[in-house]
């Protein structure tokens, strides 16, 4: 299957799993994930009705990018802060917030080019994840982050366990969820290639997909991995 086919099937599958939660269809944002991906394939899933594309890193989103039409951009890679103000001149929004000084350096890059930047607190749900914010931590790290006129925390995301069965990664998005009823806004982003049907039972509002959509590449994942 092409990638406008794997697009459109993913659609009516999340879809069908919203229906099955008593949710309304649509409801669910899909982004897809490029990282590795050739700009060909990214294309073809915008022309299939994607609207949300998600990049870890700075230098290929750059790259990549160029080469697309008008997209909605997601940064989901870990915020190094010396790179917070390309961050902020590429992407509209940033998904991976899990500490106040990368926070702090998006707002102050946001406020020199005059942006209110739309960003989520990054949660940690999983033993094998190495970003996060503790989940305890999160409602006050965003509480401080709203004082920033530059910023909208406007809610939560986290990384499911890697190779763990069904009910691990339903406890932990359980947690993702209530943090981020704790948090506020209104973007629940959890739920990857192998997880979304987990994630949607759970509340996701936005899955972050890449290999479900555009097949297998050869980098090993990292940070917003899909």
């Amino acid at each position: 299957m092409n990638v406008a086919g794997r697009y459109t099937a993913l659609r009516a599958e999340i879809d069908d799993e919203l229906r099955a939660c008593g949710r309304d269809p649509g409801s669910v944002t899909l982004v897809g994930i490029a990282k590795g991906q050739p700009v060909e394939a990214v294309r073809e899933a915008l022309d299939a009705g994607l609207e949300d594309v998600g990049e870890n890193y700075l230098q290929e989103a750059q790259r990549a990018f160029a080469a697309l039409p008008p997209v909605r951009r997601h940064f989901v890679g870990h915020v190094q802060t010396n790179k917070a103000k390309p961050i902020v001149e590429q992407f509209d929004v940033v998904q991976s917030v899990d500490r106040l000084d990368a926070g702090l350096a998006l707002a102050r890059a946001a406020a020199t080019l005059g942006r209110t930047v739309p960003v989520l607190i990054q949660v940690n749900i999983s033993p094998t994840e190495r970003f996060g914010c503790p989940p305890e931590e999160a409602p006050r790290l965003a509480d401080r982050l709203r004082a920033e006129a530059s910023l909208r925390v406007d809610g939560v995301m986290a990384i499911g366990p890697m190779n763990a069965g069904s009910a691990a990664i339903a406890a932990a998005f359980e947690t993702a969820a209530k943090t981020f009823a704790r948090v506020g806004g209104s973007t629940l982003s959890i739920g990857m290639s192998g997880d979304w049907r987990e994630a949607v039972r759970a509340g996701s509002t936005m899955v972050r997909i890449g290999t479900a959509l555009f097949g297998e590449r050869g980098r090993t994942r990292e940070g917003g991995r899909a």
